[in-house]
């Protein structure tokens, strides 16, 4: 077989919700490509959040891990995630591996790879937030990801320029955008112009400001939560015209504060997480978003919304530079008025018209693709 037709089996190893959200354009691009073979091995370590992505972008796994158990602490998944992923690695000899961002499946995924002399490629690589402990332990994580991997494909240039600073060689360091924003553009042109969610009745927003909210950072367990949790009441009493719409996450370190903080306020929706193509969908739909995501931040320029991140560090700042997100942490006196400076004024608040988004323009999955399979083709 001449190097011109070989085909090269990549695996893309996926656990979470967003990690699916961003590789899902790379495994639909990798489908149709010449030379480059997808093999989609799922840990599963957000079971039921993962199961809809997939379904939304119909991917099936080729092994699903289901590692995912009760309450396991962080060394038990991360011991799990390494031996079975180890394993599967052994077994099915792809010639590359893809890892997503910064989660414990990215990290012992790498790992994995690396005992068994797979070259890993690093999507969303460079992000930095400065702070070792926020978010945690995902900084961490990223961190030690880096240097083992022989593709860093980093989103921006800043994220290059974080990886230049730690000592990564600049010829495996590749500036390609994100794939959130590929992922977005597809979901935004298959979108009706009005779509049912379970837990907000028909007509519910109709002549309402919505404000929609996530918040699941184990950074912000406990006090963090419960804060903001009290500024969001805040902000429902403020304003009548407005409706709180929050999918709350399935963790129970999130839903016990915010179900007895929030959940007899008549315009506060606590409703169960949503599908991305409804997340999409009250994306479009918000005048504001208050959110501890990474992937909020980077969606939001192309959608025009406002952004108030509730952390006190971030790893993507191109979003505060741009003017469509801010720093509030989980303080009531930073996130009340930063909400009313972005809803008084009315109608609709402050949400402005979609900007070139820092961190792509649709087209970093082909971008990705291209450099893994140029680099194969040429390996020795």
């Amino acid at each position: 077989m001449t190097a011109a037709s070989q085909r090269y089996r990549v695996a893309l190893v996926i656990g979470t919700r967003p990690e699916a959200i961003k590789m899902a354009p790379l495994v639909l691009a990798m489908r149709d490509h010449p030379s480059l073979e997808p093999f989609l091995l799922v840990t599963a370590q957000h079971r039921q959040l993962l199961d809809s992505v997939l379904g939304t972008f119909e991917l099936r796994p080729d092994v699903d891990l289901d590692l995912m158990r009760p309450n396991q602490s962080l060394p038990e998944l991360s011991a799990r995630i390494l031996t079975a992923v180890g394993a599967t690695l052994a077994q099915s000899r792809p010639d590359a591996v893809l890892v997503h961002g910064d989660t414990t499946t990215c990290l012992c995924t790498t790992l994995a790879a690396f005992y068994e002399r797979i070259p890993v490629g690093h999507v969303e690589a460079g992000l930095r937030s400065g702070d070792l402990m926020a978010p945690w332990p995902e900084e961490m994580n990223r961190r030690l990801v880096d240097p083992i991997c022989r593709w860093c494909f980093a989103p921006t240039e800043r994220a290059r320029g974080s990886l230049l600073a730690e000592n990564v060689p600049a010829e495996r360091i590749f500036v390609t955008g994100n794939t959130v924003i590929d992922a977005l553009f597809w979901m935004r042109q298959r979108l009706p112009e009005r779509m049912d969610i379970a837990g907000l009745p028909t007509g519910d927003l109709d002549g309402k400001r919505l404000v929609l909210v996530t918040g699941h950072r184990r950074e912000s367990f406990g006090e963090g939560l419960r804060q903001m949790c009290r500024a969001l009441r805040q902000i429902a009493d403020r304003y009548p015209d407005v409706i709180i719409v929050y999918p709350v996450h399935y963790n129970p370190n999130v839903r016990a504060p915010v179900n007895e903080i929030l959940g007899s306020h008549p315009r506060i929706r606590l409703i169960e997480p949503v599908d991305y193509p409804a997340f999409v969908y009250l994306m479009q739909r918000s005048a504001l978003i208050i959110t501890d995501s990474g992937g909020v931040q980077e969606e939001a320029p192309s959608l025009g919304k406002p952004v108030l991140v509730t952390r006190y560090t971030t790893e993507r700042p191109e979003a505060l530079q741009h003017g469509v997100a801010r720093l509030v942490g989980t303080d009531p006196e930073q996130i009340v008025p930063a909400a009313e400076e972005i809803l008084s004024p009315l109608p609709g608040g402050a949400a402005t018209a979609p900007i070139d988004n820092p961190f792509g323009d649709g087209q970093a999955a082909q971008r990705i693709l291209k450099i893994l399979a140029k680099s194969l083709a040429n390996r020795p």
